[in-house]
């Protein structure tokens, strides 16, 4: 049974990582996928392994134009849509005395401007009865080192989303939040992680967590899935922690 038969998905952040496993999932549920990123060549290495249920969008999320850019092309395509997982993301971890203007500006246009106006954007275009999935983090909620931007940056768009779910209740829009805890996904590179001192850094980090080990990509995308898919059809306005139960550590 194909959970996402006929539907019409846009996932930002698309062509990398939770974004990329969540848009790999929606395709094999049935659904018509768009996702978008800012490098050419990674999003189109990724719909060429979705296949041909998906359609590519390079754009940053940073930038409003790009937001209307993207409405305009699925309003063209598709005319309008049933699902939008708004993914895509920043994070660079330093201690708030090390924190600099750029590092603020920067996590706060992706990750909370780009998610406040692409949400105010793509609205209109979604389907009564409809789904918005946005992605928060653990780190909203739990205090973790040298998180404070990143943290801050990730709150706010968590309260977006329960203002959302009351603003489009006329329409029947569900707005829930996908909150990760650390998964396995190539941004630990990005993050400093040396591939030598990747063993070392995730038996420290699954000492942290409840279920003994790192989320996968796929875990999350099966949690996406269950919010934004008839599965969850009564759940409206919460923030789903898929974290192996470090929230409670």
């Amino acid at each position: 049974m194909q959970n996402l038969k006929d539907k019409i998905a846009v996932i930002t952040g698309g062509n990398s990582g939770i974004g990329k496993a969540i848009a790999q999932l929606f395709a094999q549920e049935g659904a018509q996928i768009v996702i978008t990123g800012r490098r050419p060549d990674v999003v189109e290495q990724a719909v060429a392994e979705i296949g041909q249920n998906a359609l590519g969008f390079v754009g940053d999320a940073s930038d409003l134009a790009d937001h209307v850019k993207l409405a305009e092309l699925v309003r063209e395509r598709f005319g309008c849509i049933d699902i939008y997982v708004a993914n895509a993301g920043v994070i660079n971890l330093a201690p708030s005395e090390a924190v600099t203007l750029e590092d603020y500006d920067r996590h706060f246009a992706t990750n909370t401007r780009g998610v406040f106006f692409g949400v105010q954007t793509i609205a209109p275009l979604i389907r009564d009865g409809g789904s918005i999935v946005v992605t928060s983090s653990l780190a909203a909620t739990k205090v973790l080192p040298d998180h404070p931007v990143y943290a801050g940056s990730k709150a706010a768009v968590a309260a977006f989303a329960r203002s959302w779910a009351i603003e489009l209740k006329e329409r029947r829009i569900r707005v829930n939040v996908l909150s990760p805890g650390p998964v396995e996904t190539a941004i630990l590179g990005k993050l400093g992680v040396r591939d030598a001192d990747r063993p070392a850094f995730e038996k420290q980090m699954a000492s942290l967590i409840p279920a003994g080990r790192m989320g996968q990509p796929e875990e999350l995308a099966r949690a996406a899935l269950f919010l934004a898919s008839d599965a969850g059809s009564f759940v409206n306005g919460v923030e789903l922690h898929v974290d192996g139960g470090m929230s409670l550590s």
